[in-house]
């Protein structure tokens, strides 16, 4: 209430004040013509016929002389002063008196210019307050102390991610029993760098530790720090740790961290870029002269290959924790954190959901229960079934269905082939992992996919897995050239190709599976210095690794024709395979309407509604 007070007497002293120069300045300017007339002179002018016209108005004359110059005075307007103008035959008139009611208007009048502009700097204060702080606060810290209620988050709310998780409890031990550690020696690390791509966690572990370390927990941005103003962003940083100092033991977790700690030397201001200024105090703050005791830095980011070097080291940052993308294993765990406030049905699998769901981050693996939640809302669903988590998982990782796009049937022919191309292949190379679906229904921007999905997650890859890899992805072009002729291939192979471009460069160039080029490594960067010769061989490699591939997947085709167009005219008539379903046609297998309708039953409701 106090601060309220004091603000409003500020206001209402500066209003004054202004409106009091402005008054005193607009009287000038109206006034400074005008000439201040002594009664008695008033008179003598009057007799000797220099008056013009007259204004009276009680106790105030004002007029105009003859020679065009206004005049004022102040006098008792008698009558035979009446008499005297009527006389000299001056025009004269008398104005009404003043009324309250007109003496507030004519103020409000010659007052609102500069009202108005109060009223707009007062505006432009207000907006440049920016996150509720005064423009006197605006060097102050933006850093929010995270209350203990507010979605408390807390270790049992994070999984798959074990390793950087024991690191992080670890932590938060050293902050409850201080103690325990220090009677070894033992010291409280003063930073903590969480590094990972995006969605693995990393923001979700530091508000586990806000959750569970019992401790004051401030959270900022690293993008918060930077302002166009020179000196705003160390500023900042001196105040943050201030109040670190004051409520130490703490935790200051900076999120985004390379926003402001980049290498130095590349700005556009050199030493002087203000980005560079509030690095060089973070630095300074995290191991200088000063002590910093019972602060601990938890920051995080996805490019630790942008960092300053000084910011990195120990003393600074004493442990860096890299949070992976989660194995099958971590992944089943992460699903059953988030399939907890979703009601499913008895024939959800985890377990499969999990493996279908490789290199999935925390992140996508949140969006596809919600997005299997949101299916069976729109089919009016109580429970989550295992169907809608498998139409979620192809909409997330193959796109939509585009319903909208028109193919002739030679285009459906086509693409039904190429796609039976690919799961022939991946069907009799043991080294291939196995089918899992296999469609021409339209998605994301290809005209139809086969996936295969490995049984496990693999740590590398043998040369073995790569060759066979190689002919699958060959194995779509192979089969429109060898049904419909050479000159009757599509471009539908575009990805395809350049797949096996990729990985065949990476086997000559990184991997040294080449007996030509040997064991080197070359990196793709164009200012690497290779000698002409070698980065010819280098294509030669590459090409006749993709070519032989491509000979792989017309030979095993040829071998397996038969059941290269029963799989394609099953997909043309069911538009979606299994890979059970695909098993069950090479095996002689007759597939039913019936059969197919019960592993689509989503699409088949989704169309009905449209319909």
């Amino acid at each position: 209430m106090r601060k309220i007070i004091e603000g409003l007497a500020i206001w209402i002293i500066a209003i004054v004040l202004i409106a009091g120069a402005y008054s005193q300045f607009n009287d000038k300017i109206i006034n400074g013509n005008t000439i201040k007339l002594p009664f008695s002179e008033f008179l003598n002018k009057v007799e000797h016929d220099e008056v013009k016209s007259v204004n009276i108005n009680e106790h105030n004359i004002s007029g105009t002389l003859k020679d065009e110059s206004k005049f004022q005075t102040t006098g008792v307007v008698y009558d035979s002063l009446i008499k005297i103008l009527h006389n000299k035959q001056v025009t004269f008139s008398f104005l009404p008196q003043d009324t309250l009611l007109g003496i507030l208007g004519s103020i409000l009048i010659s007052w609102f210019p500069m009202l108005l502009l109060v009223v707009i700097w007062f505006i432009f204060l207000k907006r440049m307050q920016i996150g509720g702080n005064r423009t006197i606060n605006f060097s102050k810290s933006r850093a929010k102390l995270m209350t203990e209620n507010r979605n408390k988050v807390t270790f049992n709310d994070v999984a798959g991610i074990d390793e950087a998780k024991e690191e992080l409890v670890e932590i938060v031990e050293f902050l409850k029993h201080r103690q325990k550690f220090q009677k070894l020696g033992g010291k409280i690390p003063k930073g903590c760098l969480l590094i990972g791509s995006p969605g693995t966690g990393k923001t979700l572990l530091a508000r586990a530790i806000a959750g569970e370390a019992n401790v004051p927990f401030f959270s900022i941005s690293g993008s918060d720090f930077v302002e166009m103003f020179v000196g705003v962003g160390a500023s900042r940083v001196r105040d943050m740790f201030e109040q670190g100092k004051k409520n130490a033991p703490c935790i200051i977790f900076i999120d985004e961290i390379d926003a402001v700690g980049r290498h130095r030397g590349i700005g556009l201001g050199g030493g002087n870029d203000e980005r560079e200024q509030t690095l060089n105090q973070l630095l300074v703050e995290m191991d200088g002269f000063e002590s910093n005791e019972g602060v601990i830095i938890i920051a995080a980011t996805n490019r630790p290959d942008v960092l300053d070097s000084a910011l990195l080291r120990p003393g600074r940052f004493d442990r860096q924790v890299t949070i992976g993308i989660p194995d099958i294993n971590g992944r089943e765990k992460i699903i059953n954190v988030h399939i907890k406030k979703v009601p499913t049905a008895p024939d959800v699998n985890i377990r499969t959901i999990a493996r279908g769901t490789p290199g999935f981050s925390g992140a996508d693996l949140a969006n596809l229960v919600n997005e299997a939640a949101l299916i069976a809302a729109r089919l009016n669903k109580k429970i989550v079934t295992m169907n809608d988590f498998e139409y979620a998982r192809d909409k997330v990782m193959m796109g939509a269905e585009r319903k909208s796009l028109m193919m002739t049937e030679e285009e459906k022919k086509l693409t039904a082939y190429h796609e039976a191309g690919h799961a022939i292949i991946a069907f009799y190379t043991p080294a291939s992992d196995p089918i899992h679906k296999a469609t021409i229904i339209p998605r994301g921007r290809s005209l139809g996919l086969v996936m295969r999905l490995p049984e496990s997650d693999r740590v590398s890859h043998t040369r073995e897995k790569m060759v066979a890899d190689l002919t699958v992805s060959m194995g779509g072009r192979a089969a429109e050239e060898l049904i419909f002729g050479y000159n009757k291939v599509t471009s539908g192979a575009s990805s395809d190709i350049k797949q096996a471009t990729d990985l065949a460069k990476a086997m000559v160039m990184k991997w040294g599976m080449s007996d030509k080029v040997g064991p080197l490594y070359h990196s793709d960067e164009k200012n690497e210095a290779i000698s002409t010769n070698l980065a010819n061989l280098i294509d030669e490699e590459v090409k006749s690794i993709v070519t032989s591939a491509l000979d792989r997947a017309k030979s095993l085709l040829n071998e397996h024709l038969e059941s290269l167009h029963i799989v394609a005219k099953n997909l043309l008539e069911f538009e979606t395979l299994t890979g059970e379903n695909i098993k069950d046609i090479i095996n002689g297998k007759e597939l039913t309407k019936d059969g197919i309708d019960d592993e689509q039953p989503i699409r088949r409701s989704f169309t009905s509604k449209v319909q």
